[in-house]
């Protein structure tokens, strides 16, 4: 028989013992996965944004990635494992990307960063109300268009042909290809729209881009295009045109000049979106936002390779010159 005494102790012992046990057996915090299409380095700005918000690879956040190559039936691929696997979010790049994640799920959360034009090419109904499972921000502003052509033409007044790089298979592409086509005949300069989809095209669309006599070039951030990035600015170097980009990388790369928005200022405030969809808001309820801020960047040592002069009035603006 157990002495009073010893049933206290023992009942005690159990009691001061129990509350450890229960907590071993506590489940671990989630870890929210987030899945990311075509992981480039343009991505660590959006891994520090999440980092600054409090969340730690492996503790509370996990990230799932998944490479396209740049092609629309794999990216539907990708999109389409992610929403397998599942994942709580879906972050994407550019416009294309965005589209397969849409057509993949009309449930998850997807975070665009640095769209076109995300009205026109129908991934939501409206900045302010974007409804359905789609929210994040655009990288265009008003009146970029002739800005950066104005500006272009301060350095080399001389060119009337303008060749443009585009993406039929970028959805936001036909509305910037029709803005800039207007741009340019409302200055009386002829227009050179070429495509690129795929990797095997960039050597006929330089060919058309000589062929025509261009005397300058722009392209937009497509995330296609970007990964050719080098491709592209060896090209200008070897055939001397000059180049108007979107974003300071390109310029960084050999570009002429640039003016638009910071892309990793894009994707920080991707991270941001991404929070607030992991605390629970809903997509629908968080309007798109697009920049107001736009940076001029110029690089002179490609300017002196090209043989161009840049106006002191032009540099007094720029934000950042490229020695």
């Amino acid at each position: 028989m157990i002495r009073r005494r010893e049933f206290i102790s023992v009942l005690g012992g159990a009691a001061a013992t129990w509350p450890l046990s229960l907590r071993a057996q506590q489940p671990a915090a989630k870890i929210a996965r987030v899945g990311i299409i075509d992981d480039s380095p343009v991505w660590d700005a959006f891994r520090r944004g999440l980092n600054d918000l409090g969340y730690v690879e492996r503790q509370n956040i996990a990230f799932e990635y998944r490479n396209s190559n740049g092609t629309p039936k794999r990216l539907a691929e990708a999109a389409a494992e992610l929403v397998r696997r599942p994942v709580d979010a879906i972050a994407t790049y550019g416009t294309p990307p965005t589209r397969a994640a849409k057509q993949a799920t009309t449930t998850i959360p997807i975070v665009m960063i640095a769209i076109g034009d995300p009205v026109g090419s129908g991934l939501v109904t409206s900045f302010n109300r974007p409804g359905g499972n789609i929210t994040g921000n655009s990288n265009v502003g008003l009146d970029l268009t002739a800005k950066r052509l104005q500006m272009l033409r301060e350095v080399v007044p001389s060119f009337s042909r303008v060749a443009f790089l585009w993406n039929p298979d970028n959805a936001s592409h036909p509305a910037q290809l029709a803005d800039l086509q207007a741009a340019i005949q409302k200055l009386g300069m002829t227009f050179v729209p070429v495509s690129v989809r795929t990797s095997d095209e960039f050597d006929g669309a330089f060919a058309a881009i000589v062929r025509a006599r261009a005397g300058a070039f722009l392209m937009t951030v497509d995330p296609f295009h970007q990964r050719n990035i080098r491709r592209i600015i060896d090209f200008l170097a070897d055939t001397r045109v000059p180049g108007m980009f979107y974003i300071k990388e390109n310029v960084a790369a050999g570009g002429l000049m640039s003016y638009g928005a910071s892309l990793p200022d894009l994707f920080r405030r991707g991270a941001w979106y991404m929070h607030r969809i992991l605390q629970g808001v809903k997509p629908a309820d968080l309007p798109i936002e697009q920049p107001t801020k736009f940076d001029l960047v110029i690089n002179l040592k490609t300017a002196r390779a090209l043989g161009l002069t840049v106006p002191d009035k032009l540099l007094a603006l720029a934000d950042e010159v490229i020695e």
